[in-house]
Parts: structure tokens; C-alpha cells; sequence
């Protein structure tokens, strides 16, 4: 192949390598494919052009906007994947490798634009919690709003993952708000580059929301401020160096790291061999070990079992990691390809030396091992290599040194508390993985070692045939991890979103926490509905329009035929002695849900329109008893829309039942599908 030069795609046009270029090679064969960099990358115009034309336009959109940006961007890359995996094999990754960084970070963009369809609002103000009444009679509210930090996300990510790295911190930051610098790693950002056309030449984007620097950042984190964000994957080393960066501290700019992370898989006590778990156990850490050739920040680097078991754990291990073929990534017998440079194979080489000094190897000779249709010396290309620690209490390099290859050393426990002790011994960890069926077990270890871990894994016979793997850090759950692994968070979902926004209390009237949330709040000026709101469209719905009925009596005649119709006869409906005797009942009261019937019954309205279903309620609440002869009134009013599609939009009404002295007897909100 000819020469690749990678570009940097810089306050709206492309810049070729430059001064302070450098070369990069295939991972399979040594040979230079690629050069990128330019030290003369005009950083303070990408930061300007992101934060005043970038920022301004993400902000103009809707959350449902840019989740259907995300959609779009998703359908996109997913149309260009062959040309992704194609470039992709030159990192040394296989076709099952590809799986994971490119069409899972595609179906990242996916679930994080349903999320933000079905979770976030279509508006601009994200509420977060429930609105706090500050005054006795409600007139003085709080809520807590999140909205866009007005700057840049400046995302720094790591080689092994050139697709899903980017597109994991990408969704999340272009859902919120804000425009993004992204910065690869130098080694693999020729498929970034790729990856960032394709979204580019799209025409989806906005302006300023993507830049892209492949090579170095020259001194742009010397140039942010509170609004701008940092997200950084990688070393703990160049994560220590750039949190300490003058601008970084001495402004408060956000710092989201995910860096070193002895992860740890643990074998139950009960998983002996020949029990489900005890199979599930050896096929995990196998694939946690070989896939990406180990360039995972969650893959197993130290495998923890009962001390019985820890030569039928190395046996077995041994037997399957025999099986690995190593080799081209374009073959299809291959089942693990290359490290990624020969700086890498350098760097595994030597920690998997250091490594040894406190175990023994018992598997993977770096100096004798087959290579399938490549170079051994001439690629990057190293065994899977197993150690052994029989004193993982006086070590010190197993739990400290990370291997960022195929390297994982076994080590014994005596009980479940010294197991979690060794998993703790990590000083904090992206994830830490239990194969048990006893759920005391997994009880035990998340309270022991839940602190040190970002993510906890359980699997067994149960649930191992969909689980997604020990190594899989999916959009809805976090990622992350406190002490060595960066104490940062990504991905989770809103969780996630929220990283690129500004918390912030606000306080004051109904009205006016209404008008920043456009949420009816409860106290809020009440719009008198110009006709029936079940015989209004979507569209014609108005925030805080509502309804207010007439009473109707509930009889004895009510609640005894309610009774006998549902089966409910409980004793508080029908028995007047037994009902006294209760403390929250005067006598025989009328079913909740029997209240809750007489209260559509007044509100609904029966003909054909655009209210096309009701699809549930949320908290409902009883607060006093309703007796024979007393009265109810509703109160229906339209507290907050959400289009779901181009037919139909989500109602959620507020409802409150009163009874004849004006006091509240229940309170839920009802959802409606409406026709727009």
C-alpha cells in the first residue's frame, strides 16, 4: 500500500503532516504505512472555532435533536465498515477484534441516542431530581437543572481502541452539548481519521462539533478553562503529567481519566472442576487474555483462586490458551494478531520480565512461539503468557504492574475474605470479575471490594449464556474505576451526559421553575383548557392546561360492589369493627383503585380522538381515606410533552383527587400516547 498521510481536521479544513511528523508502522509487518502530526496545528483556532461555532449550534438543537444526530451518525459508519475493518487489520487486530472496537462503538452511538430519545427531554434543560419545596406553604421551590458547558471537550484516547475509544466518549459530549477535539492515539489514528471522515463527509454534523488532531496537541491544555472538559484514556504516568497541567489545576478544568487497572477475575469457592462455573471460569480469562491480544484496559491480569484448585486452574488454562492461534489478522484461522508496534511488544516484554521476578511462568515462551503467516521478529507479535505467583501476600510487581498484552498470573487464596484482600491489593481496578453460583459469595465480595472496583461482574450457569463478558464495558452501566484506574467515569448511560454539563440549583416560584424546566410544577398558574384536553392534539396541548371536574359521591352500594366484582375484599373495605381498629382507617373505607376508576371516569372523555392510549401512571400515592358518603373531584393537568415520533407525542399529566373539604386524597401522573 502507498504511504498513508493521516490529516488533522482543524477549524473546518483538513491539514496534512507537517513539521514534527512521525511514521507509523503495521503492527504485522514492521513496515511504515503512515506518518502524522504537525507541529504547527493552529491549537487556539480549533479551541475558538469549537467554543463559537461549534458550541453555539450543538446548543441551538434539542436533546432530541442530537440523539437523532447520533442515530444518524451510527447508520452512517455502519455503511462504511468493511472499509474500517480493512484499514483496522494493520493494528494487528482480528476480525473478532474488529467486533468490538468498531461495531461496538457503533452500537455505543446507538444506545445512547435511545437513551436520549426515551430518558432526556426535547428541550435544552435537563432536570436532575425531584423539585424541594424551601417553604412551608410551596410558593419557594428548588430544582436542579443540568445544561451544556459552554466550552470544548478535548477527548485524549488510547490505541488499542481507534473506533469505540472515540465514539464511547464522543456520543455522550455531542448528546450534551458540546463540541469535541478529538486527539488518537499516533500509533492507530489512521482508522480515527477514517472513522472522522465518514462522519464529516456525512453532512450531519453541525460545524465546529468534531475537530480532530492526529499527532500531538502542542499546548492546547494550556489554553482551557472551567468550561472545558478533559477525558483521557491511557498510562497513569501521562495522566499524572496532564492532570498537572498549570491551566488544568489552576482553572478547575474537568479531568475524566481511565488509565491502569490490575483487574482481577476471582473463582468461587464453590466453582470446583467439572461444575459449570468452573468451565465458564477458564473460557473468560482465555478470551480476556488473547482478545486484542490483551490491549484491553479490562482485560484479566490477575486470576485469583481457591488454593485447591490453582493447579487444575493453570492445567486447564494451559490446555486452551494452546489452542490460540497466533498470526496474520487477515486470516481466518488467526484467533489472536499482533501488539500494536514494536515499542508495545517492548513494553509488555519488559513487565512481563518484571513480573516474573515474583512468578513463575507456566506458560508462553516470547522466545519460542508460532506465527501463522507473518513474521514473528519483524511483527509485533508475542505468546499469551501465564504466571504462576505462590506468594501473592508478600508480592509486590503482580499487583502493581500491568502488562498491557497478553500477560495474567494465577494466584491462590485461602477464604473468600483473602480473596477479596488480593482483588483489593489492585489499589483500584476497572473491573474485577466473580464466577460463583452462590450468591452469599457475591454478597461478600460486593461488600468487601465493591470500594475498589468500577464495575462488578458476576456470572454463572444462570446467566452465562447472555452475558456480554468479564472485558465488555457497556453504554448503560460505568465505566471506570477509583485509585490506580483514574478515579474517572465514562459511559452509563445519562450518567455519562452529565460529565459535559453544569449542575445547577435554581430556586423560586412554581412559575418560574416551570418556565426554566418547562415541566408544570405543582403550584404553577393553571391555563384553563379551552375545551376538553382528550379532544386535543398533541400539538394543541399547552403547558399547565387543565381540567377541573365535577364531584362525584362514593356510596356504600360503591365500595361493596368494587368488592365483590374485583375479589378485593379485604378487611378494611368490609368490615367497619376490624377497619376501626386499623390506625389509618375511621371505618370501612373505599379501595384506592376504586377511587382511582371514578377518577377517569370523570375525566375521560369516550369518543374517538387524538389520545390514542393511556400507558401507565407514575407515583401514585394515597394520602387520606375516602368513606362511604364522601366526595371526589379531579384535577387533570398537562405537566410535560415529549414527541416520540412523527405521529405521536408522550402526555404526562398531573392528577390530583380531592374530596368535598378540599383535601387531597391521591396524586399520581398519567401518560398518554397523543396524536400530534
Amino acid at each position: 500500500m502507498s504511504l498513508l498521510e493521516i490529516s488533522s481536521y482543524a477549524a473546518g479544513d483538513w491539514v496534512k503532516p507537517g513539521a514534527g511528523a512521525r511514521n507509523i508502522a503495521s503492527a504485522v509487518t514492521g513496515a511504515t504505512i503512515a506518518s502524522a502530526g504537525n507541529d504547527d496545528l493552529d491549537v487556539q483556532a480549533m479551541l475558538d472555532h469549537a467554543r463559537k461555532v461549534g458550541g453555539p449550534a450543538l446548543r441551538k438543537l434539542t436533546f432530541h435533536d442530537r440523539a437523532r444526530m447520533l442515530k444518524a451518525l451510527a447508520t452512517e459508519l455502519g455503511k462504511h465498515k468493511d472499509a474500517l475493518y480493512d484499514l483496522s487489520f494493520h493494528t494487528g487486530a482480528t476480525q473478532s477484534d474488529h467486533m468490538i472496537d468498531i461495531d461496538g462503538g457503533i452500537g455505543t452511538m446507538f444506545v445512547f441516542a435511545s437513551k436520549g430519545r426515551r430518558e432526556m427531554p426535547d428541550g435544552h434543560v435537563y432536570l436532575d431530581g425531584d423539585v424541594e419545596q424551601l417553604s412551608r406553604t410551596g410558593s419557594f421551590l428548588g430544582q436542579h437543572i443540568c445544561t451544556p458547558l459552554q466550552g470544548v471537550a478535548v477527548h485524549i484516547n488510547a490505541f488499542n481502541f481507534p473506533v469505540w475509544g472515540m465514539l464511547e466518549k464522543l456520543a455522550p459530549t455531542l448528546l450534551a452539548g458540546v463540541p469535541a477535539i478529538v486527539k488518537p492515539a499516533t500509533a492507530t489514528c489512521y482508522v480515527t481519521e477514517l472513522a472522522v471522515k465518514i462522519m464529516l463527509d456525512s453532512g450531519i454534523l453541525p460545524e465546529g462539533a468534531l475537530q480532530l488532531v492526529s499527532g500531538g496537541i502542542g499546548d492546547m491544555l494550556d489554553r482551557l478553562d472551567c468550561q472545558d472538559v478533559v477525558s483521557f484514556t491511557g498510562s497513569a504516568n501521562t495522566a499524572l503529567k496532564l492532570r498537572n497541567t498549570p491551566a488544568i489545576v489552576e482553572n478547575s478544568v474537568r479531568f475524566v481519566a481511565e488509565q491502569d487497572s490490575l483487574n482481577a477475575s476471582i473463582l468461587g469457592p464453590d466453582a470446583a472442576p467439572g461444575t459449570p462455573e468452573f468451565d465458564l471460569f477458564i473460557k473468560e480469562v482465555s478470551r480476556e487474555m488473547t482478545a486484542k491480544a490483551g490491549q484491553k484496559c479490562t482485560a484479566v491480569r490477575r486470576i485469583i483462586a481457591p488454593e485447591a484448585q490453582v493447579q487444575a486452574v493453570i492445567e486447564a488454562l494451559s490446555a486452551r490458551l494452546a489452542k490460540v492461534v497466533i498470526g496474520d489478522p487477515r486470516l481466518e484461522t488467526t484467533r489472536m494478531g499482533a501488539l500494536v508496534s514494536g515499542s508495545q511488544k517492548r513494553d509488555v516484554l519488559e513487565k512481563a520480565a518484571l513480573i516474573g521476578t515474583e512468578a513463575k511462568r507456566v506458560f508462553g515462551d516470547p522466545e519460542n512461539f508460532a506465527v501463522e503467516g507473518a513474521d514473528a521478529e519483524q511483527g509485533a507479535f508475542v505468546p499469551p503468557m501465564l504466571f504462576h505467583c505462590e506468594d501473592p501476600d508478600t508480592a509486590v510487581h503482580v499487583h502493581d504492574t500491568e502488562a498491557f498484552g497478553p500477560v495474567s498470573t494465577v494466584m491462590g487464596y485461602r477464604d473468600l475474605d483473602h480473596a477479596i484482600a488480593l482483588a483489593n491489593r489492585g489499589q483500584g481496578s476497572l473491573v474485577a470479575s466473580v464466577i460463583t453460583h452462590d450468591p452469599a459469595v457475591a454478597r461478600a465480595v460486593a461488600l468487601g471490594s465493591g470500594a475498589f472496583h468500577g464495575r462488578l461482574y458476576f456470572n454463572n450457569r444462570d446467566s452465562m449464556k447472555e452475558s456480554t463478558g468479564h472485558g465488555s464495558p457497556l453504554p448503560h452501566m460505568v465505566h471506570g474505576g477509583p485509585g490506580r484506574a483514574g478515579g474517572g467515569e465514562e459511559l452509563g448511560g445519562v450518567r455519562g451526559v452529565k460529565h459535559y454539563m453544569q449542575r445547577t440549583a435554581i430556586q423560586g416560584s412554581p412559575d418560574i421553575l416551570s418556565a426554566i424546566g418547562d415541566k408544570w410544577v405543582p403550584g404553577g398558574t393553571e391555563i384553563a383548557a379551552p375545551a376538553h384536553p382528550f379532544t386535543r392534539k398533541y400539538s394543541e396541548l399547552s403547558i399547565g392546561e387543565t381540567l377541573h371536574t365535577a364531584p362525584r359521591t362514593v356510596t356504600i352500594n360503591d365500595i361493596e360492589h368494587f368488592a365483590h366484582f374485583t375479589g378485593d375484599t379485604f378487611y378494611a373495605h368490609m368490615d367497619d369493627a376490624a377497619a376501626k381498629r386499623n390506625p389509618f382507617f375511621p371505618g370501612r373505607v373505599a379501595h384506592g383503585y376504586l377511587l382511582l376508576s371514578f377518577a377517569a371516569g370523570l375525566f375521560v372523555q369516550p369518543d374517538e380522538g387524538p389520545v390514542l392510549a393511556n400507558t401507565g401512571l407514575d407515583g401514585l400515592r394515597f394520602m387520606k381515606p375516602v368513606s362511604a358518603g364522601d366526595s371526589i373531584k379531579v384535577r387533570l393537568t398537562v405537566k410535560k410533552k415529549t414527541p416520540r415520533n412523527e405521529e405521536y407525542g408522550e402526555v404526562r399529566w398531573h392528577v390530583t383527587l380531592t374530596n368535598q373539604d378540599d383535601e387531597l386524597v391521591a396524586e399520581y401522573e398519567l401518560l398518554t400516547m397523543n396524536a400530534f
